[in-house]
């Protein structure tokens, strides 16, 4: 190659790499959209609003939150996948998609390739609890109560890990419980508090105000520790029943095809969020989670391990994936 025929090359070669930095560089350049499955107030509403109001202020581009609970998490995702657009995330726990083929005949998207991860926000911590009124404390009790009464309880839970791990219990445990559907889970501890429902299964933040009034029985915590603001509450572990422990993990995905650089620059800016702002993760932990942010290859990961996890637990409960 000639001299000026090499330092052409190496100058086209440079002009290439400052243009994609530059772009890079230039995400967002417009509205941000965090879509959501569940409704205000919800654990997962709580982090994405924190994270919205300083995703903003670093971009300086608005970061908007819709909530778009129903269909066991569906709607938010058939949203997601319509946008088909990088400025367009989904902002949820993994658990929803990796249950999604097992609670479903067909689907209307692929789990794995329709939702990128990008990065992982916190272990949501789940919790089982009962109405105050049935004097419940412990799990056991619950089995011994269900066993004595059979068909006689209602139990519902939050879409995703939280409903497949405690109705593929209830199965496995041979429990006659009836399941109450909910389109917004939000309504359930109301219910709960009233005797409408008798056990549900959702993030400890639902419960949590309803507990501390004297309303709600929390009887155990699914994650492998107990909750920070909630010392005295045994994990399942503890109750003895280790086949409920589940740490839910709760992230941002992107769309098919999301280049990896852009992902990592996403969760380089969440990162330096969470640094900046030492406020959050304390935040966090007063809704029942723990702060937990990993990039795309440790987010993926940690999603392939709950789906290996809920894959073996299918099939001792029978269950067959749905198509696509």
């Amino acid at each position: 190659m000639r001299p000026h025929s090499a330092l052409a090359a190496a100058t086209l070669a440079a002009s290439l790499l400052a243009c994609g930095a530059v772009a890079q560089q230039s995400y967002p350049s417009r509205t941000v959209r965090f879509i959501l499955p569940y409704g205000a107030a919800s654990a997962t509403d709580t982090a994405a609003r924190m994270f919205a109001d300083r995703l903003s202020a670093r971009w300086s581009k608005p970061v908007v939150v819709e909530n778009r609970p129903g269909g066991d998490g569906l709607v938010s995702i058939d949203a997601f996948v319509a946008a088909k657009d990088d400025h367009t995330l989904w902002f949820g726990p993994a658990g929803i998609p990796l249950v999604h083929p097992y609670d479903h005949d067909t689907l209307p998207y692929d789990p794995q390739r329709d939702l990128v991860p990008i990065v992982s926000i916190s272990v949501v911590v789940l919790a089982i609890s009962m109405p105050a009124s049935m004097k419940i404390d412990t799990v056991d009790q619950l089995v011994t109560l269900a066993r004595a009464q059979p068909g006689k309880l209602n139990a519902a839970a939050a879409n995703g890990v939280s409903e497949f791990l405690l109705f593929g219990f209830i199965k496995n445990m041979d429990l006659q419980i009836a399941k109450v559907p909910y389109r917004d889970i939000m309504q359930a501890p109301n219910d709960l508090a009233e005797d409408r429902i008798q056990v549900l299964s959702t993030s400890f933040a639902v419960v949590r105000p309803l507990m501390q009034a004297g309303r709600i029985k929390v009887i155990a915590v699914l994650s492998r520790q107990r909750a920070p603001t909630a010392p005295d509450i045994p994990t399942a572990i503890e109750a003895g029943y280790p086949a409920l422990t589940f740490e839910s993990i709760g992230g941002v995905f992107g769309p098919r095809g999301m280049p990896e650089a852009k992902r990592e620059s996403i969760a380089a800016d969440f990162r330096e969020v969470v640094n900046a702002n030492p406020s959050i993760a304390a935040r966090l932990a007063e809704t029942g989670q723990i702060i937990s942010i990993r990039g795309p290859a440790e987010f993926a990961a940690a999603i392939q391990e709950q789906r290996d996890k809920i894959t073996s637990a299918a099939k001792i409960l029978g269950l067959k994936a749905a198509s696509q």
